[in-house]
């Protein structure tokens, strides 16, 4: 079984909030593991971030939030002017560093990480995270 939302939202910070509003209720509604259920919203909550503080100002973005089997599948898609994400680098910006550690907390929260990213065209961040269910999760009363 499939389960998909999917929220347009404006460019705003206090969209952000929402969206992980929205990410942590689903999923603890379907009996997703409590760290499972924080480690996605908060890397969705980055990568929303990232959209409010590096699109345009008119624009607005969609967050995707797909769960099928045990996977968890989250997309945040903007209209902005894009990047070289091959410019992104493995490893996280120093402690007292003061941006530079969104892409490495992604990683770490996350099974997988990828951006697609092109000029004036827009930017996907696609999220994949593989999901712990316990045996009396709702999830699991679904048939794959």
């Amino acid at each position: 079984m499939k389960i998909e939302l999917q929220v347009c939202l404006p460019r705003d910070s206090v969209t952000l909030p929402v969206v992980r509003h929205i990410a942590v209720c689903a999923l603890d509604e379907l009996g997703v593991s409590a760290t499972d259920v924080d480690d996605v919203a908060l890397a969705l909550t980055e990568a929303c971030a990232n959209v409010v503080r590096h699109s345009g100002v008119d624009d607005e973005y969609e967050v995707h939030l797909t769960v099928e089997s045990e996977t968890c599948e989250s997309r945040v898609v903007d209209t902005g002017r894009g990047f070289d994400s091959s410019v992104l680098t493995q490893d996280m910006a120093p402690a007292g560093a003061e941006q530079g550690r969104g892409v490495g907390l992604l990683r770490a929260l996350v099974d997988r990480v990828q951006f697609d990213s092109r000029p004036e065209a827009g930017t996907v961040v696609h999220l994949v995270k593989q999901l712990k269910v316990p045996a009396d999760g709702l999830l699991r009363r679904f048939p794959n």
